[in-house]
């Protein structure tokens, strides 16, 4: 009969003591040789570093953090953790706070003010060593007065203060080279389903495409802009309202790639096919998007790379440093949603 493997004993706890002992030195300067603060010997460094190899020590991160004042924690403030969008910035963050010592504790807002600011407040009640703010609806003054508590890199708008950073995406370039897109290849009724009317991505992708249309000499058409909230239903409910309005169009600027899928998913409801009848493209470039049928063309933003430059510059302010930030601009993707407009 085969035997139950005994379960292992519990690894026995190296202390800071145990490796003085072991290299033959005081605590104190195996604490200084390990905060790189001891003006020591060669030999003593090296019995030192000896000892911690050979005990596999493992410094107690979280007590020289607290020693020092700090919690080694973040807070992100996020909108939506299940969001596509969102998970991009959030692997970005974690990322770059590998090998940090640094844990990051998010939370989502919902784009609801009051739940933002109890989020908030729970972060900072946690005393976390500073926070990502990943837009929201947060206002400027409202972060200010945050930043007095602890240092806040804000992403999705422009602010100056006091132990703030700021980042944002070009979003007016990237929906005017979406709508450029469109335009050179023959569309002219080219309908926009944008994001929610007081949100500044929204705001700014709007005056994009109406820039482009202004610049090919396209009279802008109110008719043909239809808002929604960035979510996949919210597409299909403008699709519906267009057709229902009788609005012709050949091609459709969605304000991101969500809503593009449930724009693509109203089409094909009401058998018009993209891109053969209606050209479509979307904004953000989601790893989703490649695999739609057909993969979607799209703006890609570098929305990881925003998340790796926020834990970085936040990383800066938090030791008292500055950071400028200069993320890569928005780039045309084009896929098979987008095609020639036929005569």
């Amino acid at each position: 009969m085969a035997r139950h493997s005994e379960p292992a004993a519990p690894q026995e706890i190296v202390t800071l003591a145990m490796v003085a002992e072991t290299a033959g030195v005081s605590p104190s300067t195996v604490s200084r040789i390990l905060t790189g603060h001891a003006r020591v010997s060669d030999d003593k460094r090296r019995a030192v570093e000896e000892a911690i190899a050979r005990l596999n020590y493992q410094p107690n991160v979280l007590a020289r953090g607290l020693a020092q004042g700090r919690t080694l924690s973040i807070g992100v403030l996020t909108q939506d953790i299940n969001s596509p969008f969102y998970g991009e910035a959030l692997r970005g963050i974690e990322d770059e706070l590998v090998g940090t010592g640094i844990v990051p504790l998010f939370v989502s807002g919902h784009w609801n003010l009051q739940d933002e600011i109890e989020r908030m407040q729970h972060l900072l009640s946690r005393r976390v060593d500073g926070v990502i703010v990943l837009t929201g609806r947060l206002t400027d003054e409202q972060i200010r007065e945050y930043a007095r508590r602890v240092p806040i890199v804000v992403a999705g708008r422009t602010m100056k203060g006091h132990n703030i950073a700021s980042m944002r995406v070009d979003d007016f370039k990237g929906a005017h080279r979406a709508t450029q897109h469109l335009i050179e290849l023959g569309h002219r009724r080219i309908a926009h389903i944008a994001g929610p009317q007081d949100h500044a991505d929204s705001v700014e992708r709007l005056k994009g495409y109406r820039k482009a249309l202004e610049e090919a000499g396209i009279p802008f058409d109110p008719k043909l802009v239809v808002y929604a909230d960035f979510h996949e239903p919210s597409g299909v409910l403008a699709i519906n309202q267009l057709l229902e309005a009788r609005q012709s169009f050949s091609a459709v600027f969605a304000s991101n790639d969500q809503t593009a899928y449930g724009a693509r998913l109203a089409l094909y409801q009401r058998n018009i096919r993209v891109p053969e009848d209606v050209s479509l493209i979307g904004f953000d470039d989601l790893p989703g998007s490649r695999y739609v049928i057909p993969p979607l063309s799209t703006i890609h933003q570098p929305v990881y790379e925003l998340g790796q430059a926020a834990a970085r510059v936040l990383l800066k302010l938090i030791e008292g440093g500055k950071s400028r930030v200069s993320l890569p601009e928005p780039q045309l993707v084009a896929r098979e949603s987008t095609r020639r407009l036929r005569p």
